[in-house]
């Protein structure tokens, strides 16, 4: 089934009604969708952990019975964001070739990534299963659902994790995906089921109006049968935004009386949607902060990795938003703060050093503070650097990085954390370290940086 959307290709997204509410509202729909279709003794399977929410809904509507199925991706070396390749239950591992000779990654940096990924798998299921095996589902007609597909690489590791099992029939169910992703799914399952088949998806996250991460208790009640009511949201005030001097768009979030904004970058292989991102956005909204989510590259610069790694043309789309939202209603006079993530976390000490006083705090997560090396003996903010203990190469690159610094400096690591925080409290711990920050030196700052 495919959608005729047409996102603005340059700055916007898809219109309000081509979105989903939610990943339940997206399930529901899609449950719909496939009750209407011949399925003999299902099984549904959501990819932990955005998909398990959409196919709680799916297997509610086919009254069928729900397990988790777990993929990871493989970060590159250096910058574990960047997938290389995906690995999925059962020994399963995908490799995207072409990306590792690009990045000309050897084999033992390739083994060790993956040892990575398996490592991170194993903990994720030992979290949700337990000592419980997976269900059996030799013979049965397995639905694998998640979110949504972009660039495919878990959803094909995860595909034959499941055929290796022995289903009778396998069917790919999501919300959304991009149309040539799903051509090349359709060789490894027997069905694929899409609601939306965007030309343009650019991130899934677009095509949901809460993209919400999804947290380990949830996944677990609802395999239990038992899914928590979504949390009740602040009083702030949310809509989309566009800076016409660098063409670029952005999620602004701003509570009543904020005491000061957080300028958001984004790292490669995310965007503004990233749900750790918005985790950490709404937990600093709760502590009366205004954020903004940007994304500092063009949909059809995203496909050029080496913009990815352009430190002066993210820092310039980073300046330019600064400067616009000094003037912009709701936002002049209030202190600025930046957080930036993996190679964002270079373009925010990027514009931090070109801005001086007019930036009064700088937070990095698992941040390449190494790309803006040069840039660093001149950045005058405040600055903590935040690294996962697992993440050790970032975490090597951060330590050298911050023997460059003159400005006040610090190292967060996060004991047991990889690069993304995905670990129970790794990123509420990341969100409670920034929070801190940013109460410390925005507080006494003027507007300005006067």
């Amino acid at each position: 089934m495919t959608s005729q959307t047409r996102p603005d290709e340059r700055l916007g997204g898809p219109a309000a009604g081509e979105r989903f509410e939610d990943r339940r509202s997206a399930g529901r729909a899609l449950g719909d969708r496939l009750k209407g279709l011949a399925l003999p003794s299902p099984v549904v399977l959501g990819l932990t952990r955005g998909g398990v929410p959409v196919a709680y809904e799916v297997a509610q509507a086919l009254r069928a019975p729900l397990d988790v199925l777990v993929a990871r991706k493989i970060g590159a070396p250096g910058n574990p964001e960047y997938g290389i390749g995906a690995v999925a239950e059962g020994d399963v591992r995908v490799l995207d070739r072409a990306a590792i000779r690009s990045l000309m990654i050897d084999v033992h940096e390739l083994e060790a990534a993956i040892a990575r990924a398996q490592g991170e798998l194993r903990g994720h299921v030992e979290r949700y299963r337990g000592d419980q095996p997976p269900l059996d589902v030799a013979g049965r007609t397995v639905i694998v659902v998640d979110d949504g597909v972009a660039t495919g690489g878990t959803a094909r590791a995860a595909l034959r994790s499941v055929r290796a099992r022995g289903p009778r029939r396998l069917v790919l169910a999501v919300p959304v995906g991009a149309p040539d992703t799903l051509r090349g799914l359709r060789a490894e399952a027997d069905e694929v089921v899409c609601l939306l088949e965007p030309e343009l998806l650019w991130a899934v996250g677009l095509w949901y109006r809460d993209f919400a991460p999804v947290h380990d208790a949830e996944v677990i009640g609802m395999l239990r049968g038992d899914p928590a009511d979504p949390p009740a949201r602040p009083g702030i005030s949310a809509r989309e935004v566009r800076v016409p001097a660098a063409e670029i768009a952005g999620d602004l979030l701003l509570p009543r009386a904020a005491r000061g904004l957080i300028v958001f970058a984004h790292g490669s292989g995310s965007s503004r949607f990233s749900p750790r991102n918005r985790q950490v956005s709404r937990a600093l909204v709760d502590r009366g902060f205004a954020t903004l989510l940007l994304d500092l590259l063009h949909r059809e610069e995203e496909g050029d990795r080496g913009n990815v790694f352009d430190v002066d043309l993210l820092c310039d789309r980073l300046v330019r938003a600064t400067e616009w939202a000094e003037a912009a209603p709701g936002l002049t006079g209030l202190p600025i703060g930046y957080f930036g993530a993996s190679t964002g976390a270079a373009a925010a000490l990027a514009a931090a050093a070109q801005l001086g006083g007019r930036v009064g705090a700088v937070v990095s997560r698992g941040g390449r503070a190494d790309l803006a090396a040069h840039h660093l003996p001149r950045v005058s903010a405040p600055v903590l650097l935040i690294v996962g203990g697992r993440d050790e190469i970032v975490l090597e690159l951060n330590r050298e990085a911050i023997a460059h610094m003159s400005a006040p400096a610090q190292l967060a690591v996060v004991e047991g954390a990889t690069h993304l925080f995905e670990e129970p409290g790794a990123l509420e711990e990341v969100a409670r370290l920034a929070g801190d920050w940013f109460e410390r030196h925005l507080g006494g700052i003027a507007p300005g940086g006067t």
